[in-house]
């Protein structure tokens, strides 16, 4: 038996699920307020407290978590897709359990426990503000207001408590400002749970007018892979359809104008836009060239709309310390998954390779957590509701799937914690063509399956030798006992978080499943809707 195979199984990825409640450790003093700021697409890259090799940007709002509390730097999902993160961050579980596959049809089913509820039934004030993204209408907060859907980025509608508004500016500063009225406002003789969800920097990455012409023009470093040719690697890598090249559209590029903008913004968009487009469409470019004016138009855009998050992430700590509620108040800062940001030349996530399976996750909880911690633990999302029942002293139900980081918080990494970590993408093909596909990831390793019809075919990544996942050694003679284990420590995975054999059929979407290259896939019919 190999040392990696010891390993893998000697330490189990999750706390043991029993029949009873697991409880937390008596809290000492007040229980914490909890402020969790949710951003959407945020890419590690673009925190400059990871010290991505391109330096795209500084954050110093968001910094400041890391600088007084703790970053994480192996932070995954289970599912890189915006709802199914959402509902995972929620109820504690795969997505496989509580129902949220994708993004396409999938609906949350309200009336499952979440971690909120049973912060509200144990004395929190709770509240959620800004992208909600999960269909049904949000249960166990005390206050809600929503974006409606995605939401869009200039003057959007949004549903406060059931009530359908509109309101003028830019969403980012709108879901800031909401967030800030509530903390003002609420019963201050209860801890809160505030869950501050922003829509940025998801696509159309659309900046605050104020941020526009932020870089000054001054080109952006470009990833190593920004031109990768996906040699060494199987069929789903090569048919995917999210590529600067071939997906990138007019809208994404800023050669069209939002719909939603007045007047007054319209006369700001098209000054600093029009020129420059004009510039475009006078160099009439084509191939590399093409694709690195749109590396850097995307760069300019996306970037500018993480400052716009930054921000407000430092009016929020701003005024926590000026309440003196800093000193009890645990601040968590998330993504709902990774990013590309040109590597690969992809933009979107989805896939279980590096950029897209890890999110940025920084926390500060005074007391607890020693300023400038640095974690490299496997922790995830699914690790979020067993922490905040954890931290308010409730006990974390059985059949939740994480384990609450206060441990590693605090400095002490258990003796059983997760050495290896299950991941689960499901929906096709729309929108990118990224075919479903299960996995294992260890802080080495990812042994990949993209599955159906038929068997599929399996690739093993190896970040050590291969840190930009370029390589698949899933057949080099060299790794066949790797791949034995992982595939053991896979089916053990499966088996313990009741994974079921086969997904129902609408986790992909309710569409047309095959494994073919796009040229040869059929066209999907719809079906004419009876009135």
């Amino acid at each position: 038996m190999t040392t990696l195979f010891r390993l893998l199984f000697a330490l189990p990825l999750f706390a043991a699920a029993t029949d009873v409640a697991v409880a937390a450790e008596p809290q000492t003093g007040a229980r914490p307020n909890i402020l969790f700021i949710f951003s959407d697409d945020h890419a590690y890259q673009a925190i400059s407290a990871y010290n991505d090799p391109r330096k795209l940007i500084e954050t110093p709002g968001i910094d400041r978590l890391a600088k007084e509390g703790m970053l994480f730097t192996r932070a995954m999902v289970p599912n890189s897709i915006c709802g199914p993160s959402r509902a995972t961050v929620l109820t504690g579980k795969y997505n496989h359990l509580n129902g949220f596959y994708n993004n396409s049809n999938s609906r949350f089913d309200p009336a499952q426990p979440t971690f909120v509820k049973q912060l509200k039934a144990g004395g929190y004030q709770t509240a959620v503000i800004g992208k909600w993204h999960l269909i049904s209408e949000p249960a166990g907060f005390d206050h809600w207001h929503i974006l409606p859907g995605q939401g869009i980025y200039y003057n959007p509608p949004m549903i406060k408590n059931g009530e359908r508004l509109k309101h003028e500016g830019y969403v980012t500063d709108i879901i800031t400002d909401l967030s800030l009225d509530w903390l003002k406002q609420r019963d201050k003789s209860k801890p809160f749970l505030l869950m501050a969800q922003h829509k940025a920097p998801h696509r159309e990455w659309s900046p605050a007018l104020r941020h526009l012409g932020w870089d000054k023009d001054k080109p952006h470093a470009e990833p190593a892979t920004l031109f990768d040719d996906y040699a060494n690697r199987g069929v789903a890598v090569r048919d995917q359809d999210m590529t600067l090249a071939k997906t990138f559209t007019p809208l994404d590029a800023k050669l069209s104008t939002p719909g939603s903008l007045n007047a007054e913004q319209r006369a700001v968009w098209d000054a600093y836009y029009a020129p420059r487009n004009q510039k475009f469409a006078a160099a009439n470019l084509t191939g590399k060239d093409l694709v690195r004016w749109r590396y850097q138009r995307y760069m300019h855009d996306y970037l500018a709309c993480i400052k716009a998050v930054d921000e407000g992430v430092a009016r929020m700590l701003d005024y926590l310390k000026a309440e003196g509620l800093d000193k009890n108040t645990l601040v968590v800062y998330a993504a709902d998954q990774g990013f590309y940001l040109g590597e690969h030349g992809w933009f979107d996530k989805r896939w279980i390779f590096e950029e897209s399976l890890r999110t940025p996750l920084l926390a500060r909880w005074p007391g607890v957590t020693k300023a400038g911690s640095v974690n490299h633990e496997i922790v995830s999302n699914l690790d979020f509701a067993e922490t905040f029942l954890d931290a308010a002293g409730l006990p974390i139900p059985a059949d939740m799937q994480g384990r609450s980081l206060r441990p590693l918080l605090a400095g002490q990494t258990p003796a059983d914690w997760r050495k290896s970590f299950y991941y689960h993408y499901y929906e096709y093909p729309e929108p990118h063509r990224v075919r479903p596909h299960e996995g294992v990831v260890t802080d080495r390793f990812k042994l990949v399956h993209f599955y159906k019809p038929a068997a599929g075919y399996w690739e093993l990544y190896d970040r050590q030798k291969d840190p930009q996942e370029l390589r698949d050694f899933y057949n080099d003679p060299a790794y066949a006992k790797t791949v034995v284990e992982l595939k053991h420590e896979l089916a053990r995975l499966r088996t313990e978080l009741k994974v079921p054999a086969e997904p129902p059929r609408e986790a992909f979407g309710n569409q047309p499943f095959d494994n073919e290259p796009r040229t040869k896939q059929p066209p999907v019919k719809k079906k004419a809707v009876k009135k």
